[in-house]
């Protein structure tokens, strides 16, 4: 599982910062968070074909954060596309996203679902599910969370050791059931491990709140706005974001193990100003530049 940043901006871009869109690669899939201006040209630099992208999510409409859509919609139109696309979002979208093809009007078209999301668990498959929690920004602003289901590894030679081959009983094992065998109950613990799945979490746009701690709770990996330096807190207050002191408090505070500090404000030109400022609370505190990669393990 890997994360590539696309763009670290704010509001406006910078000559090397582009706006927000974060692509999580897991197995098979492509999953796309949010999605600015350019994020298709991102793609190009990053050497991504965006064909790879399965799902969609934004975080809210403003447009940092999803004026990139309709050009990644025809791109993907054009290269062929033949997936059918599912894009989520705050309540409202589904509105919204109709409007938006309405006005930008392409002779090439995808299939697509825009879905309104509901808070608490949405999307669910047999590898792992996503949660989505609102946020305090100055409109429906959503964070998100990606949850690895637990697997476990079956030691074969303890299978063996007590005359069970491979079959339909070694399935229960690893769905975690107790089975019986000649007579005896085995437990799963007593031949597997439990690898527990890795976490992901996206804070986008807000001020500190109650789900900040739903969302980045003991994430593996946790990505957050960082807006503004603490110096500028009252900027972060007056425009509804977050200092870079308050992104590591959120991971401080909920067993994160890694916090990537993301969405500058374009007064810094350069990122280590935030990463310094967020590591006297939280040391293992990274500022993301685009193009930039993290491996996500446990």
């Amino acid at each position: 599982m890997e994360l590539l940043i696309l763009g670290t901006s704010s509001t406006k871009p910078t000559k090397k910062r582009n706006h927000s869109a974060y692509l999580l690669t897991y197995k098979n899939e492509g999953l796309l968070f949010d999605c600015g201006e350019g994020t298709q040209r991102q793609l190009m630099i990053a050497g991504i074909k965006a064909n790879k992208i399965t799902k969609i999510f934004l975080s809210h409409w403003h447009g940092d954060h999803m004026l990139g859509l309709p050009g990644l919609l025809q791109t993907l139109a054009v290269n062929e596309y033949t997936k059918s696309l599912h894009i989520y979002g705050p309540p409202g979208s589904k509105t919204k996203y109709k409007k938006m093809l309405e006005a930008f009007e392409s002779s090439y078209k995808i299939e697509s679902t825009m879905h309104d999301i509901k808070e608490g668990k949405f999307l669910e498959t047999d590898d792992y599910y996503i949660e989505s929690y609102p946020l305090v920004h100055r409109t429906k602003c959503c964070g998100y969370r990606f949850v690895e289901k637990d697997t476990r590894r079956i030691n074969m030679n303890k299978l063996k050791k007590i005359g069970i081959l491979e079959g339909p009983i070694v399935g229960k094992i690893q769905k975690g059931k107790t089975i019986m065998h000649n007579g005896k109950k085995i437990t799963p613990e007593q031949v597997s491990e439990l690898i527990k799945g890795r976490i992901f979490t996206y804070i986008a746009d807000t001020r500190p709140c109650k789900n900040c701690t739903k969302l980045a709770k003991d994430s593996d990996l946790l990505l957050c706005e960082s807006t503004y330096i603490s110096r500028d807190k009252d900027k972060a207050e007056e425009y509804s974001h977050l200092t870079a002191q308050e992104a590591a408090q959120i991971a401080s505070v909920n067993n994160a193990k890694k916090l990537i500090l993301t969405h500058y404000s374009a007064r810094y030109k350069d990122e280590h100003e935030l990463e310094q400022d967020a590591r006297i609370i939280f040391d293992n505190s990274f500022g993301a530049k685009d193009f930039a990669r993290f491996k996500i393990t446990k």
